[in-house]
């Protein structure tokens, strides 16, 4: 944290598209909540403060914490009902690990079948102590996926008002649109960063921007690499970013959310920390923008070469 942080900082709201759902601009990423050690009442402590903030989106997926995470969230809101109605539930599935928790699973595979789509909601509706998932994804891309077997599972849904907005995570653009054709997608959820930049050149973003879909971006500080890493790629990135972060007297890690955040397809990065600094960092970075020679300065250091 540096002085440099307003004391009013407070996380804009966009619609992920036309008649899309209202997320907030960073998103709370649930993933690791199992390692965070906290009690139900620190749970509920951590979704005010973030609220607080203005990050009223919470992401879950239902294999997060080996099919634990959505139940650590939905003792907290079985704590603080009202805490529901200031929220956005997002979850994920479509991933079926070999778990105790799921005896019955044999491999390790993908089922996107509506089938498993729907049996997988209803878990995460029981998990999460609520009655709706303001969105829905597909975890990841299945060989065996049938694109009309998934739209008509999620018609269903949304008819059942068990789920309000549907998308997809890890899909390409032909994958995206595929579905998109069929039924309506909020949002394709990918890995992005300075150290991970293939969706801005395998048309991902390209693909979104031009539906005018946003996407959800996952380990925008690439999984800690970008301040901890070894690698010389990643040691010569982070002086670049921490001579701007230094120049413009910003976080380090704000200074990476704004370079995301500059995409004009309008990108909604996840956090990934139970600390409330790390998410008041995050936030810091949607109240500045970067001038282009700072932002292009990332990008070269990101690819190790000038542009073309």
């Amino acid at each position: 944290m540096t002085a440099a942080l307003p004391a009013d900082l407070f996380c804009p709201r966009v619609n992920t598209r036309l008649h899309g759902p209202a997320l907030s601009r960073i998103v709370a990423g649930m993933w690791r909540m199992g390692e965070w050690g906290m009690t139900a009442e620190q749970r509920v402590a951590f979704i005010e403060q973030c609220i607080a903030l203005g990050v009223t989106s919470f992401d879950h997926a239902d294999i997060y914490g080996n099919y634990g995470v959505e139940g650590l969230f939905g003792e907290a809101l079985r704590l603080q009902p009202s805490l529901r109605d200031r929220i956005e539930l997002i979850s994920k599935c479509g991933i079926k690990l070999l778990s105790p928790q799921r005896p019955q699973h044999s491999i390790q595979h993908y089922d996107t079948s509506a089938a498993h789509i729907v049996a997988s909601v209803e878990e995460s509706l029981r998990q999460l102590h609520t009655d709706r998932l303001d969105l829905l994804l597909i975890h990841r891309p299945d060989p065996l996926m049938a694109f009309d077997e998934i739209a008509a599972a999620f018609t269903s849904l949304r008819q059942a008002g068990k789920v309000l907005h549907f998308g997809v995570s890890n899909f390409s653009r032909h994958q995206f649109e595929s579905l998109n054709r069929r039924i309506e997608l909020a949002t394709n959820q990918v890995e992005f960063s300075p150290l991970h930049t293939t969706p801005m050149f395998d048309q991902t973003f390209d693909g979104l921007q031009d539906l005018g879909v946003a996407p959800m971006i996952w380990s925008p500080l690439a999984g800690g690499r970008l301040f901890a890493s070894s690698d010389d790629n990643a040691d010569r990135l982070r002086l670049v970013i921490k001579g701007i972060a230094d120049e413009l007297n910003q976080p380090f890690a704000s200074v990476v959310f704004a370079w995301i955040m500059q995409l004009p397809c309008r990108p909604l990065p996840l956090t990934g920390s139970g600390r409330i600094e790390a998410v008041t960092v995050a936030v810091a970075g949607t109240a500045f923008t970067l001038s282009r020679d700072h932002w292009f300065t990332i990008l070269r250091a990101a690819r190790g070469h000038e542009v073309a």
